[in-house]
């Protein structure tokens, strides 16, 4: 079976829970504490990740870091359909890996106001994250408007969404938590409600479930 060493309030371990119960796949949580104890950085960890990260999974003794790297792993062994990460199809999973970089970026920005608000972490410029932030939403709300008019409900071109979707979903989702609002950014509140009916999908906490459907 499947370990997930986890933080229930992080959005990047959020990102594999969400794979796990997309593909209903079993696993056993392992809480690390991210906060206050800060767990993740406790000798014991060091041994698993020695760069003191969170999530880190062991599939039968294969010990992989890196929300991201995760999402590829899980989604390319576990998804028969081949829908999450279409290994068969050589342009979109180059689409899909700009966007988990895209995503990789927000966890620098969206992510890290979160980190300032809700875990009082002090040691990075929280305006400038702010900015950041909100110029990447700018990018991520005109490209999913665009999407819509081609008839695409997802950050990659195709009917269904894929691991991108995923990635980038959490860290947007609570952006609220970190004093990023998402009110000028209909497209992405419209694919934020999308995402949560998608079969499998399951909150956390600081998350809304979807509202009554139109």
């Amino acid at each position: 079976m499947i370990k997930l060493y986890d933080y229930e309030l992080s959005g990047n371990c959020f990102k594999v829970r969400l794979m796990l119960s997309i593909l209903k796949i079993q696993y056993e949580s392992i809480n690390i504490e991210f906060y206050p104890s800060e767990e993740h950085k406790s000798d014991d960890f060091l041994k698993i990740n020695p760069l003191g990260q969170l999530p880190v999974i062991s599939d039968n003794g294969f010990i992989l870091r890196d929300a991201q790297a995760i999402l590829i792993y899980l989604s390319s062994k576990y998804d028969n359909g081949k829908t999450w990460y279409p290994t068969n199809d050589s342009g979109k999973m180059g689409m899909i890996s700009q966007w988990l970089a895209f995503a990789d970026a927000i966890t620098g920005s969206a992510s890290a106001a979160r980190l300032h608000d809700t875990f009082f972490y002090t040691n990075f410029d929280i305006e400038k994250c702010r900015e950041t932030a909100h110029a990447q939403f700018r990018i991520l709300d005109e490209h999913l408007f665009f999407q819509e008019q081609l008839g695409f409900d997802w950050i990659c071109d195709g009917e269904m969404p894929t691991i991108a979707d995923i990635a980038c979903f959490p860290y947007v989702a609570l952006s609220e938590e970190g004093g990023v609002s998402r009110i000028s950014y209909p497209a992405i509140r419209r694919w934020v409600d999308r995402f949560k009916r998608i079969d499998g999908f399951m909150i956390m906490p600081g998350m809304f479930p979807a509202g009554p459907a139109n």
